[in-house]
């Protein structure tokens, strides 16, 4: 405790953040203390604008500014390609990669029976009736190697199979730059599986 109660209430509601415990939470209160108050005026402003400027694409449900996304109106990527992803974090990541010049589809979590999260809470409708109307040469499955990952893809390959669309699943394995003697047994048989001709 402070001897604030404003200082006691910025700790407290930092600390709500994931990743962000009581003494980062109280590191980070102390930096914005320590700055002027214009900067802490901007930060404050950047989260304000945040929540009122971000929506969900009408077409994908990445987060967007504009309705469709970027992504989505840009007709140099090839829409015959859609890569499901759990959530819009999962999109900036495949961005970064460089690696990937399709479309996305994101389902805003994954099925999680135990914490109530099940085909409706999530956006499977919405991707199934895009399908339908889209009709993409491919839906790469890219889930998280979980259970609930894999869960939700064994889910979503069962819906879009009968639409006579080609689902892939990006392979899991070892990293590149690491040895073969420290991965564990779970990503040596995804490795296995996931392999490709040479």
């Amino acid at each position: 405790m402070y001897h604030t109660k404003t200082l006691n209430k910025l700790v407290e509601e930092l600390s709500k953040m994931p990743g962000i415990g009581p003494k980062s939470a109280q590191r980070i209160a102390f930096h914005i203390l320590r700055s002027s108050k214009e900067e802490a005026r901007i930060l404050s402003q950047a989260i304000l604008d945040l929540r009122e400027k971000i929506t969900h694409c009408s077409i994908c449900n990445n987060i967007t500014e504009e309705d469709p996304c970027e992504i989505c109106r840009d007709s140099q990527r090839d829409h015959s390609i859609i890569c499901v992803v759990e959530e819009p974090k999962d999109v900036l990541a495949f961005e970064k990669s460089r690696g990937f010049s399709g479309v996305y589809h994101v389902l805003l979590g994954v099925l999680s029976p135990l914490e109530g999260i099940g085909p409706d809470e999530l956006k499977m409708k919405e991707l199934v009736r895009r399908l339908k109307k889209e009709k993409p040469l491919e839906v790469i499955l890219a889930t998280n190697p979980n259970t609930n990952g894999e869960m939700t893809a064994l889910y979503l390959a069962k819906l879009i199979k009968p639409l006579g669309i080609k689902v892939t699943r990006i392979a899991h394995g070892i990293p590149v730059g690491s040895s073969i003697e420290y991965a564990d047994e779970e990503t040596l048989a995804k490795s296995l599986e996931g392999r490709r001709e040479f």
